[in-house]
């Protein structure tokens, strides 16, 4: 479904990626790992049309999407669970959710929002309260919510665990699983490289913006990971 090829991008004459290549088929998931300034942000941002690539290609269903902005690729398929949530604190979480499914019709949009209200029953009981009151695992949960509204094929969830409670956390992976076993594929990013490799199928390791490692996520070397 997904196919990155020598992926090269970054900001003006700074270069924060170099050159990655993966696949990822429709189901399977992908954890990014590696330290602070690996890059990893930077390519999550590359594959949700944020940032242009400087060369390389991506290809999603064998198109080429290099020319597509973000809201294109959204539309293809692509969904974002950006670092921060990034939710609209001045919107309630229905409205942040609706914004979420702007791209889909209507009908889509309400089979959208049950779904997310069934994985998520905090953010029905929490529909009318203002985004920007809600806990910061609530915050997260509507990321995820809003980024599941537009019906994704493609899940880019980036620091999924930041600031959380453990039980939220475990909330989080509990929806990921949801979302992977009804077809969804998932490349995520996770201060907790030891859940993210655990939850995940395949893994790549970066440093200073180059692919240290890639393969099996349970055969990833520990002294790469920490």
């Amino acid at each position: 479904m997904l196919q990155v090829t020598d992926l090269v991008c970054g900001y003006g004459d700074i270069i924060a990626v170099h050159g990655i290549s993966l696949s990822l088929g429709q189901g399977q998931t992908m954890a990014l790992v590696g330290p602070n300034g690996a890059g990893k942000t930077s390519f999550l941002m590359a594959l949700a049309g944020h940032i242009r690539p400087q060369s390389g290609h991506i290809t999603l269903d064998g198109r080429d999407i290099n020319n597509l902005g973000a809201s294109q690729r959204c539309e293809k398929g692509i969904g974002l669970v950006p670092e921060g949530r990034r939710i609209f604190p001045d919107l309630s979480v229905m409205e942040n959710l609706i914004v979420g499914g702007y791209s889909r019709p209507q009908r889509d949009q309400t089979a959208s929002l049950a779904r997310v209200f069934d994985i998520f029953p905090r953010m029905h009981d929490r529909q009318k309260q203002l985004a920007g009151s809600l806990s910061g695992g609530e915050q997260q949960m509507l990321a995820f919510g809003r980024a599941m509204m537009s019906q994704p094929r493609l899940m880019l969830v980036d620091e999924l665990s930041l600031g959380l409670m453990p039980s939220v956390v475990d909330e989080c992976y509990a929806a990921l699983e949801k979302l992977v076993t009804a077809g969804i594929a998932v490349i995520l990013v996770d201060q907790n490289s030891d859940a993210a490799l655990d939850f995940c199928s395949s893994a790549i390791i970066l440093e200073s913006g180059h692919m240290s490692w890639s393969g099996v996520a349970t055969d990833a070397p520990a002294s790469l990971t920490h």
